[in-house]
């Protein structure tokens, strides 16, 4: 291990031999963090925290601290947060609560860019990006490849589904669908995310199936059952089409829709 002389470990932590440990960083006693993992400067990781392999935390980001729950009582309970994830300055990911499930978890290759936030049991997939200042209230899951514009707000127990787009400054109150864009306040759909899926390297027929569905769903005139139950009957056969109606029928927050 290379820690600066400043960095304040305890002996009780667990750490890979190649971590690398900045001046003033702060590691408590229950945290584990895997092989080439650099934590700099000023960075405070406390609670039952692990943190995997190769994983950049820049200066200042707080986590593992209590959340911001007032039904949180100190129960023991933690973070958990993958491989190659870059945590930038003055992030905060806090812990989870036992009526949350008790653990805030981040999978891999996720960027958190400067100040974002990530409250008490989110459950956050991977290849996720949060820009500048996007905040996740408590018990919110945001689902792979999902792309959450700078200064963006979601509401507690909302999801956002895979490789959907949140246009900056979003107040998001309700379940943004997979593969779609949405922004405003509060925010509406605004299509699908076709730039995104492009790039993801989505074929020009899953493109069409996908804006098929979002027709079915949204613009269709058909209620939410009938939409469903079409897009079973046509399309049920392709994962995608079937990653939605779960989605669609898991959804307690009801879902964002077009203006």
């Amino acid at each position: 291990m290379k820690a600066h002389p400043t960095a304040i470990i305890s002996p009780e932590a667990e750490l890979a031999d190649d971590v690398e440990l900045g001046p003033n960083c702060y590691i408590d006693r229950d945290v584990r963090i895997g092989e080439g993992s650099v934590i700099q400067m000023g960075a405070h990781i406390t609670g039952r925290t692990t943190i995997g392999r190769n994983c950049q935390v820049f200066p200042y980001a707080v986590i593992g601290i209590a959340p911001q729950d007032l039904k949180y009582a100190g129960e023991p309970t933690e973070v958990t947060i993958g491989d190659n994830n870059v945590i930038r300055e003055f992030v905060t990911i806090h812990r989870g609560t036992a009526g949350g499930g008790g653990t805030t978890r981040i999978g891999n290759n996720n960027l958190l860019m400067a100040y974002s936030h990530v409250a008490h049991d989110c459950q956050v997939g991977s290849n996720v990006a949060l820009a500048n200042v996007a905040s996740l209230a408590g018990h919110i899951e945001i689902h792979d490849n999902a792309v959450l514009g700078g200064l963006v707000g979601v509401h507690q127990f909302s999801q956002i589904g895979a490789y959907a787009i949140i246009g900056g400054c979003s107040a998001v109150d309700r379940d943004v669908i997979p593969f779609a864009m949405a922004a405003g306040n509060r925010a509406s759909l605004h299509g699908l995310n076709v730039t995104g899926l492009r790039r993801a390297g989505f074929s020009a027929d899953e493109i069409r199936m996908l804006k098929d569905i979002y027709h079915l769903l949204f613009t269709s005139g058909l209620d939410r059952e009938k939409a469903l139950a079409r897009i079973e009957d046509e399309f049920g056969e392709h994962e995608q089409a079937k990653y939605i109606i779960d989605f669609v029928t898991r959804s307690k927050r009801g879902l964002c829709t077009p203006q």
